[in-house]
């Protein structure tokens, strides 16, 4: 009867024991993964704090803020050949009018503008001068070069300079893409910022940054336009040599003779009118004597009355 009461508590233990055992492995395989305090703090964490007094377009310290700089163009894709073409022509020609005609109609004709236009006259030389400066396509200007110079009678000069321009465009064009780039992240930069004194500080180097935009956009535009319209200074003149008059006849003695006294009398009438102040004071003095004779005319009259 022991061996018996032995047996059977021996057998309980052991069923005990496997329940146990079983109930330890159900709880370590469906136990819920364990997530630390500090990642679930890092990860709910609100981001305050931006660096604003890096420089965002630096690539080691960009990265460090957490913004890489892969949007800053390092490359311009126009990277066609930039040539600035100005001339200069100086010719004479047989006929001032139809010549400058001419020329204004082909300025028209290649899509050119004229920048001035002005005509001189040198009485000395009898020399009559026209002066047209002018702007047209580059594409037309040696169309334009070759029309004005079919109308020359004698071309004195013609120079014509090319320079090469596109380091310096990509340069400026490179330059414009970074600030753009730069403006772009200061932009981010604000929509994230939660500070009032982070607001105010990055509105402040966006200002800084679209002044350079600006002054860099007028660079470059104004360089566009010289390589787009090249400029031609074009200068032409008629002269017409005084006739001499040889002879001893009559005729030219009479024609002579008029033009000297015709002349003459415009000296004189000329020669009068510079001499205003002499005859303004003539006139003073003769005035008051007049009235100085009258008044003594007057005393005498009432002394014998």
């Amino acid at each position: 009867m022991k061996k018996l009461v032995c047996v059977a508590a021996v057998a309980l233990c052991a069923l005990i024991s496997c329940k146990n055992k079983n109930a330890d492995v159900s709880e370590v395989k469906f136990a819920p993964p364990v997530v630390s305090a500090d990642k679930e703090v890092r990860e709910a964490a609100p981001v305050t704090d931006i660096n604003i007094d890096g420089p965002v377009g630096s690539s080691d310290k960009a990265n460090e803020s957490g913004y890489n700089n892969s949007t800053i163009t390092h490359t311009v894709a126009d990277t066609a050949k930039k040539i600035i073409k100005n001339g200069t022509i100086v010719f004479e020609t047989n006929n001032l009018a139809a010549t400058r005609k001419k020329i204004l109609a082909s300025v028209k004709k290649y899509g050119g503008y004229v920048d001035n236009d002005s005509e001189t006259l040198d009485g000395d030389s009898n020399r009559r001068e026209y002066n047209l400066k002018i702007r047209v396509p580059a594409a037309n200007f040696d169309f334009i070069l070759d029309t004005v110079s079919s109308t020359a009678y004698k071309i004195d000069s013609r120079n014509i300079s090319v320079t090469d321009v596109t380091t310096q465009y990509i340069d400026i064009k490179t330059r414009l893409d970074n600030k753009k780039a730069l403006e772009k992240r200061y932009l981010e930069l604000l929509a994230k910022a939660a500070k009032i004194s982070d607001m105010l500080e990055i509105e402040n180097k966006l200002a800084d940054i679209r002044s350079d935009i600006e002054s860099t956009q007028g660079q470059l535009n104004y360089l566009s336009k010289q390589v787009a319209y090249s400029s031609l200074d074009i200068t032409f003149y008629t002269s017409q040599p005084a006739q001499v008059n040889s002879g001893d006849g009559t005729g030219y003695k009479f024609k002579t003779a008029l033009g000297n006294g015709w002349q003459m009398l415009q000296n004189m009438f000329f020669g009068l009118i510079g001499l205003w102040p002499v005859i303004l004071i003539i006139g003073v003095l003769y005035w008051l004597l007049k009235r100085w004779r009258k008044r003594r005319r007057a005393k005498k009259i009432q002394s014998n009355s």
